[in-house]
């Protein structure tokens, strides 16, 4: 698995939320597919009203989730 960092704004009644949020996955594509499904039953959003401005995959070091980091770590230990 690896780590991405994904930025972007949602629509909350009549505002526009800006999030980042990091997520463990195998690829981009399901990174966002996750990001979006979250965001639409936590808020009952859309997915038309969610845009995501930029999806980048990081470094072990960089993770500041520490449920992202706990993920990541024991997906290595299966090895």
């Amino acid at each position: 698995m690896k780590a991405f960092r994904i930025e972007g704004e949602f629509l909350m009644k009549d505002k526009w939320q800006k999030f980042v949020r990091e997520v463990a996955s195998k690829d981009k594509k399901s990174a966002m597919e996750y990001i979006l499904s979250d965001i639409g039953g936590r808020h009952r959003t859309k997915r038309k009203n969610v845009k995501i401005h930029d999806v980048k995959q990081i470094k072990p070091e960089e993770i500041q989730d520490q449920f992202v980091k706990d993920t990541l770590e024991g997906d290595r230990g299966d090895n």
